[in-house]
């Protein structure tokens, strides 16, 4: 299965070079909902829809008859159901903020300015724009030249990175979803009906430096494409909140909200193909 990271990004800025805007926390009936709503969300789980649709069709290629059966193109379009997406997410979101209220306000105060807006829509845009080949190709180029002749936004997006442990996060992330695909996989029976779980944690953890290299391949092209239009001030008071408390909470509900879905979808997703090597009905 191909893996891009899922939660890049959840890092708040509060005062300095970002500014703040009113607490709309206090402002609203549904804290709950309005964080939602300046997350962005829906907007994100849009992409990932995209991304996973043409993710199955390599899968199609791979384990089932070019292109797919009708059968697998009906699965396939219930497994990424935008609005259930949205309700694992908003789901597990819930859980992980549960009794953060100052986290949450902390968050609507930010997200829901100008600045925060505007960096949560470079995220979204940079990650659509990478599914296109062609341009994942140029980020990358270009993220090497940068590397190569010492560019100082290498050190700033590398310490973003690190501040929110995006690279452990989403391995640990990426590991589980195999297991959930393979677990799915083997309980349809088939050729891979013998699997137990030993073999299955075997193969997800003899794929741990393959899933190591391509998040960091793919990462870093998106930091840097994604934060372009960032000045380094914004991108150092982006990173120092980051570190803070807040901070860390709220990229670990997000981790968690979305790390529930990428499971479920991947699990739901290695059923799929179960059935379609065995011909069934999916």
């Amino acid at each position: 299965m191909a893996f891009r990271p899922v939660c890049v990004v959840i890092a708040l800025a509060a005062g300095g070079v970002f500014g703040t805007a009113p607490v709309l926390a206090q402002q609203q009936a549904q804290p709950a909902a309005a964080l939602y709503d300046v997350l962005q969300i829906d907007d994100m789980i849009a992409v990932l829809r995209d991304e996973g649709i043409a993710d199955a069709a390599e899968l199609a290629a791979d384990f089932g008859p070019a292109g797919g059966s009708p059968g697998w193109d009906a699965s396939v379009a219930r497994i990424y159901d935008p609005a259930q997406m949205q309700a694992l997410v908003k789901a597990g979101l819930d859980r992980a903020m549960a009794g953060k209220p100052d986290v949450t306000a902390r968050a609507i105060d930010f997200f829901g300015s100008a600045p925060g807006k505007r960096a949560l829509q470079l995220e979204t845009d940079a990650r659509r724009a990478l599914m296109d080949k062609d341009t994942e190709a140029a980020a990358t180029l270009r993220w090497q030249d940068m590397v190569a002749r010492g560019d100082p936004r290498v050190a700033l997006i590398r310490r973003f990175a690190e501040v929110n442990d995006l690279i452990e996060s989403n391995v640990a992330g990426a590991m589980n979803s195999s297991l959930a695909f393979y677990q799915g996989l083997a309980g349809t029976g088939g050729p891979f009906a013998d699997m137990t779980e030993a073999d299955i944690l075997d193969l997800a953890r003899g794929k741990e430096g393959e899933t190591r290299a391509s998040t960091e391949e793919w990462l870093f092209p998106f930091l840097a494409l994604a934060y372009q239009p960032l000045t380094d001030a914004e991108l150092r008071a982006y990173t120092d909140y980051s570190a803070t408390p807040a901070g860390q909470q709220l990229n670990a509900a997000m981790f968690a909200a979305f790390n529930g879905l990428f499971n479920s979808v991947s699990h739901d997703l290695g059923r799929a193909v179960g059935l379609e090597m065995a011909g069934q009905d999916i």
